[in-house]
């Protein structure tokens, strides 16, 4: 399987970051790639750069969104958009969960519903979920982002049962940190969220990630690269931790029941 194998290409977030790099990369290899975002403007300007199709919708924008994709057939569908609201479940909202769901899991979901059944339809396609790091480990203060995208990896998964027996390849790319303006977006356009965490490390760009995508969509019609992490060199996942109890347990003095009347 080449680019050449492919007309049509659909990238959400497309307006930045990793999406925007996705967008160029797949402009290059004769394409028509529709890039798609809420902001219109990045998008006129992303459009005069690499002569993608700029679409200014919502994912969440169901009949958007049913109206784009009956009208093109899509052979790659990269969907790229997501948000975080960063805090512990036991902080969260009512806001902030729906958020999540509706643009991280909902969208994605209903895109592949929109998309999918084409592909197979036509014996041809590839889809590009981008995930995290985050759907597979786990770091505090993301308890929701982390269920959305353990929910996009397991999707995946079941999207190649589903479109088994055709040549429809699934690709989960899991990112850790890269180098990019989302914590600007998720932490707010602060100096001191670049300091904290871009400046001084060795990360990944969004162009590398991009480039880990045209390697899947290139690699031979009978290889299928299901699933990638890219993390820095310098970046490991997990780690083992211990607390000591805020307040010592209560320790009864009971030595267990007595029946009455009998002796001690």
């Amino acid at each position: 399987m080449s680019f050449s194998d492919y007309r049509t290409a659909l990238v959400t977030g497309a307006s930045s970051g990793i999406g925007a790099a996705v967008v160029e990369r797949l402009c290059r290899e004769n394409i028509e790639v529709h890039a798609l975002a809420r902001s219109a403007e990045p998008l006129r300007k992303l459009a005069e750069k690499t002569g993608c199709i700029p679409h200014a919708i919502d994912v969440t924008d169901r009949t958007a969104l049913a109206e784009l994709t009956a009208r093109i057939e899509f052979d790659i569908l990269v969907n790229n958009a997501g948000v975080d609201r960063p805090k512990k479940f036991l902080e969260a909202d009512e806001g902030d969960i729906d958020l999540l769901v509706d643009v991280n899991l909902r969208a994605v979901l209903h895109l592949c519903r929109m998309v999918v059944p084409g592909m197979v339809a036509r014996d041809n396609g590839h889809v590009i979920n981008i995930s995290s790091i985050a759907g597979a480990y786990n770091f505090g203060g993301n308890s929701s982002y982390h269920a959305t995208k353990a929910a996009v990896s397991m999707l995946s998964n079941q999207l190649r049962l589903d479109a088994f027996g055709k040549r429809v390849r699934v690709t989960e790319i899991c990112p850790g940190r890269v180098a990019t303006d989302i914590f600007a977006h998720v932490h707010g356009d602060d100096p001191s969220i670049r300091e904290r965490f871009i400046d001084g490390f060795e990360l990944p760009e969004a162009a590398d990630i991009a480039e880990a995508i045209a390697f899947a969509i290139a690699a031979p019609i009978a290889v299928n690269i299901g699933h990638m992490e890219i993390t820095p060199t310098l970046q490991v996942m997990g780690g083992l931790q211990t607390a000591r109890p805020a307040t010592p347990r209560a320790v009864s003095s009971s030595k267990g029941p007595t029946t009455k009347g009998s002796k001690p």
